[in-house]
């Protein structure tokens, strides 16, 4: 009796191990043949295996804005009156998220990267937000609040409050970047622009999804 109880346990265990793996893996390979079929070609480079390898290290804190890509963009500095202020997703069921102008806790908030341009303003503001496998999504925890970022579409708007001001802004493209490629913080003043950037796959690290709008001119 005590041998099939046993029996009975340790198989247990391991189904639900193996549950544990497939609850975390599906998501991932789902969203590599999402991938493979959105943004074929438009990865700018594949990340290398130091690389990957790098950025596993305990000491590599995602929660941090500062961490998320390797190298420093040269940025002119941009002053902010204001140090927070609201953006809405509505395709992502996201209303009036809070994102803080040059922080760096990415539980908190969403973080504006310091030095990219104030909503409205000519250039390209910056915003990274916090991504985790999709069954752990909420839009109001910033720690898994960019998790369905891949799902917004060409056309979808995205809306900002700044300093008691509405901006719409269009989704444009969308991308996959390294984390080396700083490129993509860079600033252009042909008009107002604003930039959304995960990780992903789904709960890992590996790249970067960048989503580009650009602003609506108010009729």
């Amino acid at each position: 009796m005590k041998k099939n109880i046993s029996r009975y346990l340790a198989l247990s265990f391991v189904f639900f191990g193996l549950f544990l793996v497939l609850n975390a893996s599906v998501p991932i390979v789902q969203y590599e043949i999402f991938s493979l079929s959105q943004f074929s070609g438009e990865l700018l480079s594949p990340v290398p295996k130091p690389e990957v390898r790098g950025l596993a290290t305990e000491t590599y804190n995602l929660t941090r804005a500062s961490n998320w890509f390797i190298g420093q963009p040269d940025l002119p500095i941009v002053s902010s009156k204001v140090k927070y202020y609201n953006l809405s997703i509505p395709r992502l069921g996201i209303k009036d998220a809070t994102v803080e102008i040059g922080g760096e806790d990415l539980s908190k908030s969403l973080i504006h990267y310091s030095g990219t341009s104030l909503p409205g303003q000519q250039g390209n503001a910056v915003i990274f937000g916090h991504s985790s496998l999709p069954q752990f999504f909420s839009p109001t925890n910033y720690l898994t609040i960019f998790t369905k970022l891949p799902s917004l579409k060409k056309g979808d708007d995205v809306f900002v409050e700044y300093d008691g001001i509405k901006y719409t802004f269009r989704v444009e493209q969308m991308f996959e970047v390294k984390p080396t490629d700083i490129q993509v913080l860079e600033q252009r003043y042909d008009d107002s622009y604003l930039t959304l950037v995960t990780c992903v796959p789904p709960g890992t690290y590996i790249k970067r999804l960048v989503v580009k709008a650009r602003i609506v001119p108010k009729t």
